[in-house]
């Protein structure tokens, strides 16, 4: 090895552990690793750069904009909430629901699939007294799976297409991931509703736990005569930094103020609503003129009224959340929301609110105003899945709705039969979509996820690096020494392997964008076809099943459903072998 390949294998090992540990965001981890690479000459400002104006990875960022324009209208999400209350059981419902949602992933990007479909099937569910954790893997699952089927199904093949090109190789065609993804997607979507289904565990959501359990973090005060902080506010009453409790509400006659702010009057006759340890209430009936409403009926659903609403959020991976307390993000004044509860590992955490310091996965209870679904339901930090009245956020109009979506059937047709490459045509799509009026600027930059474009463009210069130092030959060389004496479909079987560790350590994008280098110098070694080493890459990196930190839509339900890590083993790791086994032994016998 050269100096400049172990200085290049040391800052991947480096990037790796600090993903790991989450030192910091995913983006900007690698962000970071090519800003070294460039200052220390190793690569040039072209090399570096060039995947930020990749055709792949901009195909990815017209298709955020194309999914948010056909979601916008709510027309598929009408459609499905008729067509899933026709079923008469469950087994008739995931039939009913699991299919076509598969079949959408396959064109449309399956966040937001999901992130849509969660607060739909949890209501479900609640309605007939199934548990939601019985159906929440299985959406995340079989939008995974869908995607495999196109080569626009999922942000990793696209990202495969366009390194392919840029390397001067014929991409994928629209439907050539089909041959495997199809196969996967029927073998896959049977395990699900078989064993899969009997594997899944039968647990209530944190919402329903903690309704359950309202007095053991909820508390009333009643404020009397004798309070001395009459017509003061929250910051001068003492109320604001209390010790383990937080002031979420008050109840003033018929006037219900939340969230409460350090500026907020206090007057006689008010009645305060605490939230956090409640074992620490002594605190509050030390101080005097407040009493504890021992009495007290409040319920969860008692917050909840035409101004403010209850709502569940799942905290992202690249969210700007992370490593603070939620009193040094100043959440409630940055969202407008206050922090009931923060469930984790399928438990509350047990202590005060402004000191837990978010990780990705954790759901937030929040109390916030009406319009906070509409303001945040494209945020990077965390991921809106549900309010207690589901309000709906999208706007009504199914003319443009099924426009839109007629648009869309029009490009993908038109990338079929050979007419537009699929970056034309979602060019063409977006185009139509602002002339007509369907979405506007501001709404298309709200629909692109920037931090995942910027870590798929860092993952091009690294895997560029890895390249230009002979890094990715040498590695190649390595498997093949390994594998080949065993045959071609063993050295699929490391490519599928390895892809797959990275992509549950990293994320599926930069996974296949690192492990691509590796696969073509291997198909050049070996003289045979490439597009059986990248067909292998692009689904050995979306298929994440086995960890709910490995791919979005794990992470969306994980809160949501109640689950525990393990479940995700438990249910994925069958999954991962069947899936690795189907595309292994597909690709070994059309391309090898």
């Amino acid at each position: 090895m050269t100096l400049e390949m172990i200085f290049v294998l040391v800052m991947i090992v480096a990037m790796f552990a600090a993903l790991i540990l989450e030192v910091a965001r995913a983006d900007m981890v690698i962000f970071t690793v090519l800003v070294v690479f460039v200052t220390t000459g190793l690569l040039t400002t072209e090399e570096a750069f060039s995947g930020f104006a990749n055709e792949g990875m901009l195909t990815v960022a017209l298709l955020f904009i194309v999914a948010g324009a056909v979601q916008k209208h709510g027309v598929i999400e009408q459609s499905m909430k008729k067509w899933l209350n026709k079923s008469k059981h469950v087994t008739n419902s995931m039939l009913r629901f699991f299919l076509p949602v598969s079949f959408a992933s396959a064109f449309l990007n399956n966040t937001p699939i999901v992130v849509t479909f969660t607060p739909m099937i949890k209501k479900w569910c609640e309605e007939r007294g199934i548990a939601p954790s019985k159906f929440l893997i299985p959406l995340s699952y079989v939008t995974i799976l869908g995607g495999t089927i196109t080569v626009i199904g999922t942000s990793t093949n696209l990202v495969v297409h366009g390194m392919l090109l840029e390397n001067g190789l014929d991409g994928f065609h629209l439907f050539q991931f089909a041959i495997v993804g199809i196969p996967l997607a029927i073998v896959g979507i049977l395990y699900i509703f078989t064993i899969g289904f009997k594997l899944l565990p039968a647990y209530k959501g944190f919402r329903d736990r903690i309704q359950e359990d309202t007095r053991k973090f909820m508390a009333e005060m009643f404020v009397t005569p004798d309070f001395p902080y009459h017509h003061a506010t929250v910051k001068e009453a003492g109320l604001r930094d209390l010790k383990g409790l937080y002031l979420v509400e008050i109840i003033r006659e018929e006037e219900r103020i939340s969230p409460v702010k350090s500026t907020t009057v206090i007057l006689p006759g008010d009645r305060l609503i605490f939230t956090g340890l409640i074992s620490t209430i002594a605190e509050l009936q030390n101080i005097k003129g407040l009493e504890l409403e021992t009495g007290t009926h409040l319920e969860l659903d008692d917050l909840n009224n035409g101004h403010v609403q209850l709502i569940e959020a799942v905290v992202s991976h690249q969210s700007s959340l992370l490593t603070k307390s939620i009193k040094q993000s100043q959440f409630r004044s940055r969202f407008d929301a206050g922090v009931l509860a923060v469930h984790r590992n399928n438990e509350r955490i047990k202590s005060k609110i402004g000191d837990i310091v978010l990780k990705p996965g954790d759901i937030l209870l929040l109390l916030a105003g009406s319009d906070f679904v509409r303001k945040n339901q494209q945020s990077s930090d965390f991921y809106v899945v549900s309010s207690m009245d589901t309000p709906s956020n999208l706007q009504e109009n199914k003319g443009k709705g099924w426009f839109s979506v007629s648009v869309l059937i029009s490009m993908i047709l038109l990338v079929t039969f050979g007419v537009l490459s699929m970056f034309k045509a979602m060019l063409l799509a977006v185009i139509i979509f602002f002339v007509t009026k369907v979405i506007t600027v501001e709404e298309a930059k709200s629909y692109v996820q920037f931090h995942v474009l910027l870590l798929i463009a860092s993952a091009f210069g690294v895997g560029a690096a890895m390249t230009k130092t002979g890094l990715a030959s040498w590695i190649a060389n390595g498997l093949l020494a390994f594998g080949e004496p065993l045959g071609i479909i063993v050295i699929l079987f490391l490519l599928y392997l390895l892809t797959n560790i990275f992509t549950e350590i990293i994320t599926n994008s930069a996974a296949a964008v690192l492990m691509l280098p590796i696969g073509l110098e291997m198909a050049e070694a070996l003289q045979v076809d490439y597009m059986g080493f990248a067909i292998t890459i692009a689904i050995a990196a979306s298929a994440s099943f086995i960890t709910p930190i490995g791919y979005q839509t794990n992470l969306i339900v994980y809160g949501p459903g109640g689950y525990k890590f393990s479940d995700y083993m438990k249910i994925g790791a069958p999954l991962s072998l069947i899936v690795m086994t189907i595309t292994v032994m597909i690709v070994n016998i059309v391309w090898f």
